[in-house]
């Protein structure tokens, strides 16, 4: 089975490559080289429906994925949330969105965080699946490690001594967010006979 994956983000495509084993992911680049609708929703579930119908519109119907996905502080009232890949102020920009967590959690004393994901994907069929995942843990002011992207560098997920960014991408695919919500997806997928 052929999922195109409607992200322009490498990283998030490379996690997708790798933690799907019975489904091919492709990249919506291939079909539409300036893929980026407005992200206008207000939860993550409704930025992921957001993105995989634009995406089904540009591949005409192809069975497509999408993620929303962001971290979660509740001493900042859930901030940055649904605005984490533009915290910074650039969309993207993962040392400016970094740069700016490190100042806003210096005023707070609790840390403790979570990185969430929704996934939906819609069949060719046109029916839609959707899938969470979440991890806790804790955010430090520094940053350490020099793998995975975003906020990783300043994650510690319960239970460990490493950052996300300190982890090889297996270590991290099992416990993360995206990891956990991917592996549901896929399982859906195997329930449905829609992969072996």
């Amino acid at each position: 089975m052929k999922i195109v994956f409607a992200t322009g983000n490498k990283h998030k495509l490379q996690e997708a490559r790798e933690i799907f084993t019975g489904v091919e992911v492709i990249s919506i680049l291939d079909f539409d080289k300036n893929f980026d609708p407005d992200e206008y929703g207000k939860t993550f579930l409704e930025n992921a429906v957001i993105k995989a119908e634009a995406a089904r519109a540009a591949t005409g119907g192809l069975p497509v994925l999408s993620d929303d996905s962001g971290l979660v502080v509740p001493a900042l009232e859930g901030a940055p949330g649904i605005h984490s890949a533009r915290w910074g102020g650039v969309n993207g920009d993962h040392a400016r969105n970094r740069a700016k967590l490190r100042t806003d959690i210096r005023k707070i004393a609790d840390r403790s965080a979570h990185f969430l994901c929704t996934a939906v994907l819609i069949c060719a069929a046109g029916n839609a699946l959707v899938a969470t995942g979440r991890v806790d843990g804790t955010l430090i002011d520094e940053e350490r490690g020099g793998g995975g992207f975003g906020y990783d560098p300043m994650f510690i997920a319960d239970g460990c001594d490493r950052t996300l960014a300190e982890m090889s991408s297996d270590e991290k695919n099992a416990l993360s967010h995206r990891g956990r919500a991917f592996r549901k997806m896929e399982e859906m997928l195997r329930c449905l006979a829609l992969i072996g």
